[in-house]
């Protein structure tokens, strides 16, 4: 939890350092974020093409709507 402390400091701070302190924290989570994913690994991605599933269960909504009105 960020402490009281810290963000009375970061509240007196001037603009121009606010920026730099944002721009640092930004950097270390991108930072973070390109260690997620390894080199020479496979992710699965999902894809709509072949989600007939799906596209079955939208078009029962839609039928039922329509059957409604």
């Amino acid at each position: 939890m960020v402490s009281a402390e810290l963000l009375n400091t970061l509240h007196t701070l001037s603009r121009a350092d606010k920026l730099y302190i944002m721009q640092v924290l930004i950097s270390e989570l991108a930072q973070e974020e390109t260690n997620l994913i390894k080199p020479d690994q496979s992710y699965p991605v999902w894809s709509p093409y072949n989600a007939l599933d799906a596209a079955n269960s939208m078009l029962e909504v839609v039928q039922a709507v329509k059957s409604q009105n």
